[in-house]
């Protein structure tokens, strides 16, 4: 049974019309990036709690927290960061989240990656370590721009870290928009790492971000061979619709729940059951 979640600050900054429009929807879970215009480690305590009360009165559970941990530089400090990120570990544990989403940190315009990967890797690692202890995985999503953008440098960080609390999401649209075939260039060495998946479409000659199947993301191949694969896990909506930016995406309303449909009809023709 395949379980949807969604980014739903994609739907609106106040949280009741979130988890109203989820409702609606049937999605009983929530992946949390930010509500009343505020990412989720910059909330207080009390507005955790108000979230918390919000999400017990709509039955709604949390997937991930969203965090934007390694959305910085690569020459950023990162001791600032390893302490911004206990704050998701806080968040992860109060929820009984299963997955922190994170990244790999951006890489300067121009630098050859591979310049920078035993820092990445060194943070990474310490990302890892420090959430030993937490009942949470660290989910690496493959953004552009950042080190693990591309099947290759995904692969590295896993495998090179060697941690097991550290996994993949895998998202399309990003590929597609680093210039990569997902499923063709990329599903046969990451399987055996993925555990979570963002779902958006792209069109690779344009760069615009489009509903499942419209797009260059090959999501029919991936969930065919998902499912063949025996894969049970969670699939967030995070269609971008509206707008698209390093920090995140918004839709609305009504083009969240038509990349809703879009997907769900897809997991129905391919008698995929969801819930």
């Amino acid at each position: 049974m395949w379980t949807l979640s969604g980014f739903a600050d994609e739907i609106d900054d106040d949280p009741v019309t979130q988890f109203q429009t989820l409702n609606a929807l049937g999605i009983g879970y929530v992946e949390f990036r930010s509500a009343w215009g505020t990412n989720v480690l910059d909330l207080d305590d009390d507005q955790i709690a108000e979230i918390e009360r919000l999400m017990d009165r709509h039955g709604i559970k949390m997937s991930a927290v969203g965090s934007p941990i390694g959305k910085i530089s690569i020459d950023d400090d990162f001791e600032e960061h390893l302490r911004r990120f206990d704050r998701a570990l806080w968040v992860a544990d109060r929820f009984a989240a299963p997955y922190i989403r994170l990244f790999s940190f951006f890489i300067p315009e121009g630098d050859d990656p591979a310049k920078h990967r035993d820092e990445v890797l060194r943070r990474m690692a310490a990302l890892a370590e420090r959430a030993k202890g937490h009942d949470v995985i660290l989910a690496h999503e493959n953004e552009r721009a950042i080190y693990g953008d591309v099947p290759s440098r995904c692969l590295d960080i896993v495998e090179s870290v060697g941690a097991e609390n550290l996994r993949l999401v895998w998202d399309p649209a990003n590929f597609v928009l680093c210039g990569v075939r997902p499923f063709t260039e990329g599903y046969e060495a990451l399987r055996p790492h993925i555990e979570y998946l963002q779902i958006k479409d792209a069109v690779r000659e344009t760069g615009t971000v489009v509903p499942t199947g419209e797009g260059d993301g090959e999501i029919p191949e991936t969930i065919r061979a998902l499912r063949d694969d025996g894969f049970d896990g969670f699939f967030s909506m995070e269609p971008h619709l509206a707008l698209a930016g390093d920090s995140g995406g918004f839709s609305g309303a009504d083009l969240f729940a038509k990349a809703t449909k879009a997907f769900t009809d897809l997991l129905t023709a391919e008698r995929i059951p969801y819930r």
